[in-house]
């Protein structure tokens, strides 16, 4: 069974350290590709051809034919400033790693490295990916249209929890990432007088309006076991006190578990804002932009996935969902996977300036997705 040693340990939690003094943005990880290709090379393991100007991609060749699988981790990092006090600061004023991918990368690394030690036990092939730009939802597009997935039968991931304590790993079936999806609406009437409105037709009232009544889709047109929000999160309209516009702009997001709700939401908005102009003379432009999928969990891996961690002496916990967004939904449109919640007992949530986790959470990540690779290759004969 794989076991990441104290030694190995000390070395990924000096990489992870050497990461989070060194954060980059999406698509900008160029130092952070360098450094992952460099460490790579030291341990023999294989990086693929692809041309990718950020973002690594290795390969674990088994002794024995058999399916290809992938790891995946992502590597950028927040335009947040750093507020903790760890010895092992950002170095660049106004950019962290703030959601952990740090973390994320030494673990599939530390598992990459238990693999390829370990190599004449794989029956098949683990693709280790290492993706840039998650942050921005663009990465995992970036990886699939050239190719990354090509050949790969099943692809695992995982974001850390700082809810969960150390030693536990967070499994759910089905929808476990709500779809991220973002709309603006202009509504159209005409400007005049605010102390003569009755020679105007007024956005801002069509916009008041259509605010409250947008909840009623949830309320109202969605089937009741189905998880949805609309947040509008941005109103733009005027410019002084005594002047109806001509126009005013909603913004915001919707998010969702479901599939079926997600394409049933927007035809429902879309109608309502040009109803709801219609009743008071104007008009409505609706635009939806569909931004990310629901992170969806094929649910024929969930047992291997609780067997594995418990087999390596990790506990294995039903999965509270979360309604943030991860761009591994796009790998699940190609290809079957599943995500997990990998505990480490942080004192805040993702994206707080003062973001940390317990290190010693890269040891049970890096020896669980290790374990798990070869109990999937096995089962995959």
């Amino acid at each position: 069974m794989f076991q990441v040693s104290d030694e190995l340990l000390q070395e990924l939690t000096e990489k992870r350290r050497y990461l989070h003094e060194h954060p980059e943005l999406g698509f900008e990880e160029v130092h952070t590709t360098e450094m992952l290709k460099s460490w790579l090379a030291e341990k023999g393991i294989p990086v693929l051809p692809f041309a990718l100007k950020t973002g690594v991609v290795a390969e674990i060749k088994g002794n024995q034919e058999g399916p290809t699988i992938a790891l995946r981790a992502d590597i950028d990092a927040l335009p947040i400033k750093e507020e903790t006090e760890v010895s092992f600061q950002s170095k660049k004023e106004g950019c962290m790693h703030a959601c952990g991918h740090d973390f994320h990368t030494v673990s599939i690394l530390g598992a990459a490295i238990l693999l390829h030690e370990q190599k004449e036990q794989l029956k098949g092939n683990v693709r280790i990916i290492f993706q840039p730009a998650e942050e921005i939802a663009q990465g995992a597009k970036h990886l699939v249209e050239n190719g990354v997935l090509e050949g790969v039968q099943a692809i695992f991931g995982m974001h850390n929890k700082p809810d969960l304590p150390v030693g536990t790993i967070g499994v759910k079936s089905e929808g476990l990432m709500a779809s991220v999806d973002k709309f603006d609406i202009t509504f159209h009437g005409v400007g005049g007088h605010a102390g003569i409105p009755h020679n105007a037709i007024d956005p801002i009232v069509m916009a008041s309006q259509y605010v409250t009544a947008v909840q009623s889709i949830v309320s109202r047109r969605m089937d009741l076991f189905h998880n949805a929000v609309v947040s509008i999160t941005s109103i733009h309209g005027g410019n002084t006190w005594n002047v109806i516009p001509d126009k005013v702009v909603l913004q915001g997001t919707v998010r969702t578990f479901q599939e079926e709700a997600r394409e049933v939401i927007p035809g429902l908005m879309k109608q309502m804002a040009e109803s709801t102009a219609q009743g008071y003379g104007g008009t409505a432009q609706f635009h939806w932009d569909a931004y990310m999928p629901v992170v969806y969990n094929d649910a024929a891996f969930e047992k291997i996935i609780r067997t594995t961690a418990e087999e390596i002496g990790y506990m294995a916990v039903d999965a509270e969902p979360s309604a943030a967004g991860e761009d591994f939904a796009f790998y699940q449109k190609f290809t079957p996977g599943f995500f997990v919640w990998m505990g480490v007992d942080g004192p805040r949530e993702w994206h707080h300036p003062k973001f940390d986790l317990k290190e010693e959470a890269i040891k049970v990540a890096a020896e669980f997705f290790a374990a798990l690779a070869l109990n999937v290759l096995e089962q995959q004969q």
